[in-house]
């Protein structure tokens, strides 16, 4: 390939910045300011469409949604292989005056998830489907490939101790395996606050 080494300082400004991410969205909403990222994989002939399109998407979903300045918008390939890369995006918007922050945070995000599909990129290049992803999940594979997850959650996992979240999207989950998991979850946090 005919890439640009950025120097190793700058691989290592980055893995530190990693750190640092959490610490910025408290600072920023001191400030009215939100703000998420998120990741996806996507062949070399579809990485600028799509680093194009979904920062266009986020600046229109804001502005279109209520944000008083079109939100920050911008992008960086992270890793990168001989089919392609991988893609992060981050966002952030100044909120003030909006009712519902959150809602239009995640309207920002489907919108732009939306966009990296319609695109041709993946759900997830790394952090796996997991809550925020699994709406996209059922699309994304064959009618065949979800029989075969579902018969394989089944038999390695009939009592859907693992995989909660997403296997839901998949077949129901009874009412009371839901309000026993609840359970569950509070008296496992009760014993790690003890």
């Amino acid at each position: 390939m005919n890439g640009i080494s950025g120097g190793a300082d700058n691989g290592e400004y980055g893995y530190r910045l990693t750190f640092a991410i959490a610490y910025l969205r408290d600072f920023g909403m001191q400030f009215s300011i939100m703000g998420e990222s998120f990741e996806t994989s996507v062949s070399w002939d579809k990485v600028i469409t799509v680093c194009r399109n979904v920062k266009e998407v986020i600046r229109r979903e804001g502005m279109t949604r209520g944000a008083i300045l079109p939100p920050l918008a911008t992008c960086r390939v992270t890793q990168i292989y001989d089919s392609g890369a991988c893609v992060y995006f981050y966002y952030a918007f100044n909120y003030r005056g909006i009712l519902t922050p959150i809602s239009l945070c995640n309207r920002i995000e489907k919108a732009a998830r939306d966009e990296i599909i319609a695109c041709g990129g993946s759900i997830s290049h790394h952090h796996g489907i997991g809550k925020l992803r699994k709406y996209w999940y059922p699309a994304s594979v064959s009618d065949a490939g979800l029989l075969a997850i579902r018969a394989l959650k089944e038999k390695l996992d009939p009592k859907v101790s693992h995989s909660y979240n997403i296997i839901s999207v998949m077949f129901q989950i009874s009412r009371e395996f839901s309000q026993e998991f609840q359970f569950r979850q509070y008296v496992n946090l009760k014993i790690l606050l003890l």
